[in-house]
């Protein structure tokens, strides 16, 4: 074998180990890249993380709501007849919020029982019933109602809110440990 041909050999044999080498790495990159499959158990958290978060958002609307509906409401029962029409108004649509709110909080009822969590849809049933308990005793134009009684049932929303969010907290820690 002559040196040219010898030379020829070596750079071609060179040419084929770097394109092996290049084609080993590229394909380790990927499969590094490619995310682990992961459990069902795993697929199931996330899927109720999701429904956690979703439901979070929509109590946080429902409180927000509620806070605004039951200010302007104790704020009628003060003034009495004296209490502006424009206010009124603002009452009017701030209730029809609630309205909505409550739909969407019904939806979010729905996806707890989904995901297996009646416990957890009872409660938040329990907070819904008593926002309505509230707006069946403090509305405008009542006047036999004192503030006292006013702030104990709005405390009783709160307790009740406050039960939600630690029992959802603790399911939602739980969800985050099974997905990782």
């Amino acid at each position: 074998m002559d040196m040219p041909t010898l030379w020829s050999l070596v750079d071609t044999l060179a040419k084929f180990a770097a394109g092996a080498v290049l084609l080993a790495l590229g394909l380790w990159l990927a499969q590094k890249r490619r995310p682990e499959p992961q459990s069902p158990d795993g697929l199931t958290a996330q899927r109720k993380l999701k429904v956690y978060e979703q439901v979070s958002q929509q109590m946080g609307n429902v409180s927000h709501a509620f806070a605004k509906y039951s200010a302007l409401a104790i704020e009628s029962i003060r003034f009495g007849t004296r209490w502006p029409q424009a206010r009124r108004m603002e009452l009017e649509q701030i209730n029809e919020e609630l309205v909505r709110e409550f739909r969407r909080m019904a939806d979010a009822e729905a996806n707890l029982l989904l995901i297996g969590e009646k416990g957890l849809e009872k409660n938040l049933r329990l907070f819904g019933a008593q926002i309505a308990v509230f707006r069946k005793q403090v509305y405008v134009g009542r006047s036999d109602i004192s503030s006292q009684e006013i702030a104990n049932l709005k405390q009783d929303v709160y307790k009740l809110r406050e039960q939600f969010y630690d029992i959802l907290s603790k399911k939602y820690d739980e969800s985050v440990r099974k997905s990782a």
